[in-house]
């Protein structure tokens, strides 16, 4: 089939490189502008775009997906499909209507439809997870779904992990939606969720939560966002890693150092920090970081 692909992020290039070794090779990428990013601000290309370089295959960021110039680039591809992945901007009449669609969406829809699927299942406790292709409409990953597989969450996943085997099966999917065109169907209403996009709240170690939620929190950030707690003066300390613990006497909210173990406080008990990321340093043992900050501390 002629395709077109729309991407942006990481786990979308990986999805584009699977599309490109087959028969379905998409004739134009389209991807968002280069931004500035990181600590330094400096302004970088989309994981897509450099994916789409790398492949030889023709690249447009336009500022407007929904732009008359982008419609025109993506209708001079004459693509059979138009294949979606992360694209990060919502899709509008009248390019909605204008090609047959095909979304890599990574949950078992109806749930988890929204931003941040991924994060969203590790820190509710899901067993499984999984890929949908579906069919896009005007309501936010409500569409016909095409294709599904489950995939299952591990106790130590995190969101590197998941998102790696995701991106795998994301890709496998996709290709095979476009290589058997299954029928699709409409997708139930019954058992949907919102995966709403990761603010700062979502990323602070709430200590009114227990602590198998925490530790479920700092997984799901891990390691793209990051889950912080915070210190006495407004600070913030990033948490990498956390374990659950039978330590005990600590109270919430209270950061505790405990025979070089760093506890936190929380309302059904203490979380041990295990690896932490102080501002402007590189991520180290907490045990490490204990060593310049014990006294500081309650013991």
């Amino acid at each position: 089939m002629r395709t077109v692909y729309l991407g942006t992020s990481e786990f979308a290039a990986d999805v584009l490189e699977r599309l490109a070794a087959t028969p379905h090779r998409p004739l134009l990428v389209v991807t968002r502008p280069d931004r500035p990013r990181g600590r330094g601000q400096k302004v970088t290309p989309p994981p897509v775009a450099e994916a789409a370089r790398l492949l030889g295959i023709e690249l447009v960021q336009p500022e407007d997906l929904n732009s008359e110039e982008a419609r025109v680039a993506i209708g001079e591809a004459e693509p059979d499909v138009v294949c979606i992945c992360a694209f990060g901007a919502i899709i509008r009449e009248p390019l909605l209507s204008e090609h047959e669609m095909l979304n890599v969406h990574p949950s078992l829809l109806p749930r988890w439809r929204g931003a941040a699927p991924i994060e969203r299942a590790i820190e509710a406790g899901d067993d499984d997870t999984g890929v949908t292709i579906m069919r896009p409409t005007a309501e936010l990953d409500a569409g016909p779904l095409c294709l599904q597989r489950a995939d299952a969450i591990r106790p130590d996943d995190d969101y590197g992990s998941v998102s790696g085997r995701l991106a795998a099966l994301g890709g496998e999917l996709l290709v095979e939606t476009l290589d058997l065109q299954p029928a699709c169907r409409e997708q139930p209403e019954e058992g949907k969720t919102y995966a709403e996009k990761i603010g700062r709240d979502d990323r602070r170690l709430d200590p009114e939560l227990k602590p198998d939620e925490l530790e479920r929190r700092v997984r799901a950030l891990r390691p793209h966002i990051g889950a912080f707690v915070e210190l006495p003066g407004g600070e913030v300390l990033g948490v990498v890693r956390a374990a659950i613990t039978t330590e005990d006497g600590v109270d919430p909210g209270a950061l505790v150092a405990r025979d070089e173990h760093l506890l936190f406080g929380t309302a059904g008990g203490p979380l041990e920090l295990l690896e932490v990321h102080p501002a402007g340093k590189r991520p180290m043992e907490a045990a490490a970081w204990l060593r310049g900050h014990a006294a500081s501390l309650a013991g």
